[in-house]
């Protein structure tokens, strides 16, 4: 099919290019799992994919809830010592978004009669998806619906839709059936081991109640013994000749409003749904909770709660915005990342942050170390009491650490590489477990949060605690060779194409920020350092193990080797490998991807990233380079780190392009995956490469540093954050960066190392232009999509 430009229909944008919105002009039934995922509505505790009001048709239906999941067999080829038997898998819960509707009998279905108009916007600012539809049915009867969809960020619980239908030519008699639907059938899965697992009719009826225009409905997992429920209550407007019927069974409550609307007359349907879940409190406990939550929301009512979400954005936004001139797609995304984040931990309260967040079922709903290494920066300076709960909830799982670490014969504790509610659900060893880098990661993320803050209460209830944990297993797992160096064998860094390593330079680093922290941390609390046992022998022997750390360096090419010896490696024959193998670990057996320098995310450049004061700015140049040549991005991890630092040395055009692949990850769907939800490290990375990127920002140790620099492709780049109680405005353009100190103390900064105070006026200051460097090379057809267009016109950015 082609457009009157003879421009084929799949090639055609889905989404219109926008600054606060995300539009979808027409319906688009090849993309349909793409754009629930992209539409899909959350506040942390409650996720909704945006599906068709109606249902059907779908892509994947979705509701979730945070960390509501049942247990499954989790299966091993070989059975060994410590592997975890089972496994968490996040399920679909009861589907409140469903309102079904018939006029004259015929279903309102857009795969039949004619659909004249259709189109929804996702507004970030009003935090609702909106939809516009004009139909015609076959018997030749043309209606007019609009519905309206949020997920409260004020009321945790709470979520509602507006739905109005109205005719458009004449009479018609109209029928809506506002459902609540449990153990929906679910699309058959792939065999991609990123999709998650699908399992069938999870949920027990344990209780079902209709009254008057409210519906209840209770249910228990078979296996892991989590109870559920979920309730909708309505408003109804109409001709005053309508009848309504409520019912409900095991799955399925159900409100039924026939009527007969005549031209100028309309239904209005406000559908409030309210959810809860639990694994101690009792059935009638769960039942009156998701009662008073429904009572809330019909007394807040619908303007109401659209007020409340609209002030919740706005003082959000005020101090997250980021604002982008002259790449008006990166102005989009950022603000679409900046969202989507906020949604994933908004409300989430001591528990998770999934990798998709609660916009699909992939990686089973588990969350990884994304969350404290890619999306906790993010909500550390825009919203930093998401933040504190996230980590709040590591605090909580710190128990069930502690053991796995003792089942391994290790000290201290030893965080999940992938779970749900705390137990290890890694089938894989080498490219899981051994990837001992997440406990050094939770701890930065409790260092940065708490250097950001300087929140005491956080540090002495919780912070110390993990630092402590963590730095025991590091004192545990690594060892003092002959020669006095501290070294860390037998574990896997971020690059998954490498596994089972000795001295991974990102993890050698990380743990000895980790053992450093902790150190100072127990010394600025020697009571709690007492209470957890923690004596200046052993806070002596953390200092000791850190001092004398291994990392690796290669003299011969003067680069740091990812872990010792993988410079020593044969290289990858990426000129031999076909564009359609991609991703390797598809298409290729681990054992050979593991003797091969060939890496599968920014590994070491992500330590140049994170811990980049123990390099050189000539160090880091050079390393760069040398791993843009083996790094083949099958991780959507890589592309925001490699941004930053190809922004850090200069490289600020080939930073724009990989700036766009984060970016646009779920947006153009470019690792064709986003059906199963979106990427939320990578919506992070949005900010991160512009923020951290093009603004140069880096902060620790109570300074807040800034080094900004723009691509030719942007000609203006200003954001907002809070640090230390001060929230700050940058303005930066390719001759000068403003500064503005728009609440709070005044505060210390720096611009290109000079160092200036920030009061009541602003300041402005020059940016010299950095010494070009000859580009790096990528691997044999996994160069980034230049952002630039080029002299014949031709956008080389889109790939559908």
């Amino acid at each position: 099919m082609t457009n009157a430009d003879g421009q084929l229909a799949a090639d055609r944008p889905v989404f219109t290019v926008e600054p606060w919105c995300v539009r979808e002009p027409e319906l688009r039934l090849d993309r349909l799992a793409q754009t629930e995922s992209v539409f899909a509505l959350s506040n942390g505790h409650v996720g909704m994919r945006g599906n068709l009001d109606e249902g059907e048709p779908h892509g994947l239906p979705g509701t979730y809830l945070n960390s509501f999941y049942e247990q499954r067999p989790l299966p091993h080829a070989e059975t060994a010592y410590g592997y975890p038997e089972s496994g968490q898998t996040v399920i679909n819960v009861t589907n409140g978004k469903v309102i079904r509707l018939l006029v004259d009998d015929e279903p309102f279905d857009v795969r039949y009669g004619r659909v004249h108009h259709h189109e929804r916007v996702l507004d970030m600012q009003a935090g609702t998806l909106t939809r516009h539809v004009e139909w015609t049915s076959p018997a030749d009867k043309t209606i007019k619906v609009t519905s309206v969809r949020m997920v409260s960020l004020t009321q945790r619980a709470v979520a509602a839709i507006c739905y109005e239908v109205e005719p458009v030519d004449g009479a018609v008699r109209v029928v809506a059936q506002s459902e609540l639907v449990t153990n929906e059938a679910l699309p058959g899965g792939g065999k991609d081991p990123r999709a998650s697992a699908i399992l069938d009719c999870p949920l027990v009826s344990e209780e079902h109640v209709a009254n008057g225009t409210k519906v209840l409905l209770l249910h228990r997992t078979r296996r892991s013994g989590l109870r559920m429920a979920a309730g909708m209550s309505h408003d109804i407007e109409g001709p005053k000749s309508m009848a309504i019927d409520t019912e409900s069974s095991a799955d399925v409550g159900r409100l039924t409003v026939a009527t007969r609307l005549e031209p100028g007359q309309k239904l209005r349907i406000v559908k409030y749904l309210s959810y809860g879940w639990s694994s101690r409190r009792s059935r009638p406990a769960l039942h009156d909770q998701v009662v008073g939550a429904l009572a809330g929301a019909r007394q807040t009512g619908w303007d109401g709660l659209l007020a409340e979400q609209r002030e919740y954005l706005d003082d959000f936004w005020e101090g997250a915005d980021v604002e982008v001139e002259g790449d008006a797609e990166i102005q989009q995304a950022v603000r679409f990342g900046l969202f989507h984040v906020l949604q994933a931990g908004a409300r989430a309260e001591r528990r998770m942050i999934p990798a998709k967040g609660l916009t699909g079922p992939g990686y089973d709903g588990h969350t990884f170390w994304d969350t404290e290494t890619f999306v906790m920066p993010v909500l550390t300076y825009t919203s930093p009491g998401a933040a504190a709960d996230a980590l709040a909830w590591r605090h909580m799982t710190l128990p069930l650490a502690v053991e796995r670490a003792t089942q391994l014969g290790l000290e201290g504790a030893t965080f999940p590489w992938r779970t749900i509610r705390g137990h290890e659900c890694s089938g894989y060893w080498p490219a899981g477990t051994a990837a001992f880098h997440i406990n050094a990661d939770i701890s930065d993320a409790v260092v940065r949060y708490v250097d950001a803050t300087e929140d005491q209460q956080f540090e002495r209830e919780i912070g110390l605690d993990i630092l402590v944990q963590t730095a025991r297993l590091w004192r545990s797992l690594g060892h003092h060779d002959v020669g006095g160096v501290f070294r860390i064998d037998g574990v896997t860094g971020p690059d998954e194409y490498s596994a089972v390593v000795d001295n991974n330079v990102y993890t050698n680093l990380m743990a000895r920020r980790n053992l450093q922290e902790a150190a100072e941390m127990a010394m600025r609390h020697p009571d709690v350092a007492d209470r957890l046992g923690v004596d200046a022998e052993e806070a002596a022997s953390w200092r000791d193990a850190a001092a004398a750390m291994l990392i690796p360096y290669d003299d011969r090419l003067g680069v740091h080797p990812q872990s010792e010896g993988f410079t020593n490696h044969d290289r990858w024959d990426f000129a031999a490998t076909k564009p359609d193998h991609y991703p390797l670990l598809l298409n290729f057996p681990y054992f050979d991807l593991y003797r091969k320098q060939v890496v599968k995310q920014a590994d070491l450049v992500l330590a140049l990233h994170l811990c980049g004061d123990s390099f050189t700015d000539e160090q880091k140049a050079r390393d760069f380079a040398y791993y843009e040549g083996l790094t083949v991005r099958d991780s959507s991890l890589s592309a925001q780190t490699q941004a930053v630092v190809a922004a850090e040395v200069g490289q600020l055009e080939l930073a724009h392009d990989y700036l766009g692949e984060t970016a646009l990850m779920d947006l153009h769907d470019l690792n064709r995956n986003t059906r199963d939800g979106l990427h939320i490290a990578s919506m992070a990375g949005a900010w991160s490469g512009l923020v951290a990127g093009f603004g140069g920002m880096r902060a620790g140790r109570g300074e807040l540093r800034f080094a900004p620099r723009l691509p030719g492709g942007i000609s203006r780049l200003a954001f907002r954050m809070t640090y230390r109680g001060s929230r700050v405005r940058v303005n930066v353009t390719a001759e000068s960066a403003l500064y503005e100190l728009l609440d709070g103390p005044s505060i210390k900064l720096s611009h290109h190392g000079e160092e200036f105070t920030l009061a009541d006026e602003p300041v402005e200051l020059p940016i010299d232009q950095i010494p070009a460097r000859p580009a790096p090379a990528q691997p044999a057809g996994r160069e980034p999509l230049p952002r630039r267009i080029d002299p014949h016109g031709r956008d080389p950015r889109r790939r559908g």
